[in-house]
């Protein structure tokens, strides 16, 4: 695409394949900053289905976040043009203390939590979100400095789901200057977040170095293509790994059940399917969330090396799950709680005033170790190492 096409505004003839599936629901939340994309979304979006004639009920949500005096001013204006559209609209206030750090993330998830909280209450059964191509380009540059695998790499989807609700993102193939381009023509206005261009985040220190990127060759369709290639090779994998959970699994996983894998055949896998098994059978067991790729690495290369090489103990775990190999079996269950192991609980149990009564032996250990255990109970110091 040349680069005149690049900044070429959006036509007519163009909305009914941006907008493609749209029409599968009855009621569709807009999700409207007042930045040039969203903008753009709201407009073309309410164009695309005055034009079809019919199609689901469009309602639009601007999240204020209270960072800057110009947020109150930039809902409003959405709120404006959403009613000359004739698309009700409702502006969301983040309230309460933001973090001092991870200010971004936190606002993510805070504008996703009262956007699903919108939509819900509108009986809408989608979010449409305004990424483009460049934020795509980004997404991926983002997550390959962090070290993503496959997965992450494929970037984002143009049909996801996010807390039981669909998330719609239509321009991902669109560049940025194309929507930029559709307001100007129109004499539409739109705002300009100042933090796109904040030095202290990476996401903008790294939209700064894309024009030298797209010098080289990396320009945003370049990323994008990688992406679209890495999610159709994860796409495979994930079938492949939905093929060893039911090979490899003598009885289904069951919520609140453990994993169980049959461990020759584990041990013969590859090791991008014995990590992507292992992963699933931790988010099944687990209960401390999603865990770090490396982590999950070397976790997965040590029960490799346990599976193959014989019948030595195998016990970690990670992630609020016990991952272990019980003869012929690879195991992952919920783990014990943090330093609550079987032994301290038995033991625990034993020192316990009326045990050791039963016992006849309280009166002798009121001054030995165990009796410096049960005044640790209530608060005093001297407490034993072996705790």
């Amino acid at each position: 695409m040349s680069d005149a096409d690049e900044r070429r505004p959006i036509a007519d003839d163009e909305l009914s394949g941006l907008f493609a599936g749209f029409d599968r629901y009855s009621s569709i939340l807009i999700a409207v900053s007042g930045g040039p994309d969203s903008t753009a979304l709201l407009h073309l979006a309410a164009r695309w289905r005055a034009g079809a004639g019919a199609g689901p009920t469009l309602v639009a949500a601007t999240i204020d976040h209270g960072f800057r005096p110009a947020s109150a001013d930039e809902a409003t204006m959405v709120a404006q043009q959403a009613q000359a559209l004739g698309v009700p609209h409702r502006t969301l206030a983040w309230t309460g203390t933001k973090p001092a750090r991870g200010i971004q993330a936190a606002a993510r998830a805070a504008r996703y939590a009262l956007l699903t909280a919108a939509a819900r209450q509108a009986g809408a059964q989608a979010i449409a979100v305004a990424h483009t191509l460049d934020d795509q380009a980004e997404t991926v540059l983002f997550r390959l400095a962090r070290g993503s695998g496959l997965a992450g790499l494929a970037g984002m989807q143009a049909v996801s789901t996010r807390d039981g609700l669909d998330l719609l993102r239509p321009f991902l193939g669109v560049p940025k200057a194309r929507l930029v381009a559709t307001l100007e023509a129109a004499g539409i206005a739109f705002a300009e977040d100042p933090s796109n261009l904040d030095g202290r985040f990476t996401r903008a220190r790294l939209r700064v170095l894309m024009p030298a990127l797209a010098a080289e060759e990396l320009s945003a369709r370049r990323f994008a293509t990688f992406s679209r290639r890495a999610a159709r090779a994860d796409a495979a994998l994930e079938a492949t790994t939905d093929d060893a959970v039911q090979r490899l699994s003598p009885v289904p996983w069951r919520h609140g059940g453990p994993a169980r894998l049959d461990r020759a055949g584990f041990a013969d896998l590859p090791e991008e399917i014995a990590l992507r098994l292992i992963g699933r059978a931790l988010a099944h067991a687990g209960t401390e969330g999603p865990v770090e790729l490396a982590k999950l690495e070397v976790l997965t290369q040590a029960l490799r090396v346990a599976a193959e090489n014989g019948p030595a103990p195998f016990r970690r775990t990670l992630a609020g799950a016990l991952v272990a190999i019980r003869g012929g079996e690879v195991t992952v269950t919920s783990a014990p709680p943090r330093g609550k192991s079987a032994f301290r609980r038995r033991i625990q149990g034993r020192l316990r005033p009326a045990s050791l009564a039963r016992a006849g032996v309280a009166p002798r250990l009121s001054s030995g170790w165990c009796g410096r255990f049960h005044r640790r109970r209530a608060g005093e110091e001297g407490f034993p190492s072996l705790w």
